[in-house]
């Protein structure tokens, strides 16, 4: 039987106006007043929440250095590390939406900090996962960084990101049918490890948000803690799993491939939930269906021109994929599907 290590959050804060509470969790943490916290935010997430979080660590004596986060890449995740290592930092908050949290994690990563998780966007579930999304390394997939000592997830501040990006998290989390399809069968044909537990987890992620797709997509603070709590255990599932394979399968190879070849024309949750579509109906699962028209019906896109990518781009993508990370098995095969195929597929789920 294969080993791996399962690193979990020690403690996650979910709840309304709650960024006061950071004091607190940092000491729950081992910090103390004195201790040096870098905070790694953009420049509107630090007027968002960034600002009011390093006032309540200040307020509570600890010393607070802010970090403006760049691009979401290999190079800039570097600058921080660099930045964070000479100021001495002793706990790496991430302030922000998923390019600043995984900016963070790497950066942590590479210092030996504790990171802690302070989203203002719930658009997919690197919130609390240990890996990270960015530019610059050899293929457009997430690698392992470090797993958030705490989350801090105020329902106040997150209610209040763009409706697109409350939307995002939807899709990102709609992706985990097909991702827990893909595991199995690459357990049944190729003898990876499959885990249920995290299988489970994942999947109880998706059918939550789509069961409650319309309170999450009035945007009110009890739909987004659903969905963040949501989110969150997504995140965990991948935890436990030792990798992102409960949470990661055909569906974002799919949308890895539009990255390279329509390079920020969508959001990764978009994408994500429109690949699940086409991998749904490649399973033969009847559920294609379902997802299409919750999706239609909260505003999430269905279709190519919707998505903002031209159809021949969705064909290419889609005969691709497989190629992203050839070592991960999923429906998609070894070899692909063939351009015909991929014609076929967009036209009958509707998508062209």
């Amino acid at each position: 039987m294969s080993v791996h290590e399962i690193k979990l959050p020690f403690i996650v804060v979910v709840g309304s106006k709650i960024l006061d509470k950071t004091p607190s969790v940092l000491e729950s943490l081992g910090g103390r007043p004195g201790s040096s916290v870098g905070i790694v935010a953009g420049r509107n997430t630090w007027e968002v929440a960034g600002r009011s979080v390093a006032e309540h660590l200040e307020s509570a004596g600890f010393r607070v250095k802010f970090f403006e986060a760049g691009e979401a890449s290999v190079g800039e995740a570097e600058r921080l590390a660099g930045a964070i290592k000479r100021e001495g930092v002793e706990f790496i908050l991430g302030v922000g939406g998923g390019r600043v949290i995984d900016l963070a994690k790497y950066a942590a990563s590479r210092v030996g900090g504790r990171m802690v998780s302070v989203p203002t966007a719930p658009s997919h579930d690197g919130i609390s996962s240990p890996f990270a999304s960015l530019k610059g390394f050899e293929r457009p997939t997430s690698v392992y960084a470090t797993t958030p000592s705490a989350i801090i997830a105020d329902t106040y501040v997150i209610s209040k990101a763009p409706k697109r990006l409350i939307l995002a998290g939807v899709g990102d989390l709609i992706g985990k049918l097909t991702a827990v399809k893909d595991w199995r069968l690459a357990h049944r044909l190729k003898g990876e490890y499959y885990g249920e537990y995290a299988a489970q987890l994942a999947l109880l992620s998706a059918k939550h948000v789509l069961r409650y797709h319309e309170l999450i997509a009035s945007g009110g603070e009890e739909g987004v803690r659903i969905l963040v709590e949501a989110l969150i255990s997504s995140g965990v599932a991948m935890c436990i799993a030792g990798s992102s394979r409960p949470a990661s399968g055909s569906e974002h190879l799919f949308s890895h491939a539009l990255d390279i070849l329509a390079p920020g024309k969508a959001l990764h949750g978009e994408q994500v939930a429109l690949g699940t579509i086409l991998m749904l109906y490649l399973y033969g699962d009847k559920r294609w269906r379902l997802v299409r028209n919750i999706m239609r019906k909260i505003g999430l896109p269905t279709t190519a021109k919707e998505l903002g990518i031209p159809v021949e781009i969705i064909v290419k993508a889609l005969t691709i994929a497989h190629k992203i990370r050839p070592e991960r098995y999923t429906i998609l095969g070894e070899n692909g599907i063939t351009l015909e195929a991929a014609i076929r597929l967009v036209k009958e789920t509707g998508v062209a």
